[in-house]
């Protein structure tokens, strides 16, 4: 590059390849939360509005797609812990809603165990990294929540993480009458 040359044009292309990409894993995440992560990944290229090669110059296995979901749901899930903090009326409303977001990215998981069985460094890795960035998010909302005298039930961050993805593993079950979001609100409920 020339020593007048602007630098702009490839910042501008990254940042539009991030957007790109954070545009197909939402519309991966999507698709995974209803069909599961075996869904066609046609239909993952047509709701992100981009062609199967750009899917696959991006993520060249399903494994692969699988693994950039599951990272950009868990930071989207951990930075929002400080955001919803900083805005909720309250931190037990914080709690609630980042809870609440939990919940919904464990639904994504859906499958990702079968999926990763024939990797399963991948997977350790993956569990190590979701518990690395979602525990001390938590943690952090259930200080403020404690300090404010919203919860007072004595138990960690990895306790209530656990509980949470105990719950929404029982979603899968094929039963009308199980409503995990209801258990869920009876769980935080209990801890004030």
């Amino acid at each position: 590059m020339s020593a007048g040359a602007d630098p702009l044009p490839t910042t501008a292309k990254r940042a539009d390849a991030r957007r790109n990409e954070k545009t197909l894993l939402d519309a991966a995440a999507s698709i995974f939360a209803t069909d599961g992560v075996d869904a066609p990944v046609r239909r993952i290229a047509t709701e992100a509005g981009v062609g199967m090669g750009t899917i696959y110059r991006h993520f060249p296995t399903r494994a692969d797609l699988v693994v950039a979901v599951f990272r950009h749901q868990v930071d989207a899930c951990a930075e929002a812990g400080p955001t919803l903090l900083a805005t909720a009326p309250s931190p037990f409303t914080a709690l609630r809603q980042w809870v609440d977001l939990f919940a919904d990215f464990l639904v994504t998981k859906h499958g990702l165990a079968a999926a990763m069985r024939n990797d399963p460094d991948t997977f350790t890795t993956l569990h190590g990294l979701f518990i690395d960035r979602l525990v001390p998010v938590l943690a952090d909302i259930l200080s403020a929540a404690r300090a404010s005298g919203e919860v007072t039930a004595d138990f960690t961050a990895y306790q209530l993480l656990r509980a949470i993805g105990d719950i929404c593993a029982g979603a899968e079950m094929v039963d009308a009458q199980y409503d995990s979001r209801l258990t869920i609100r009876l769980l935080l409920d209990g801890c004030r």
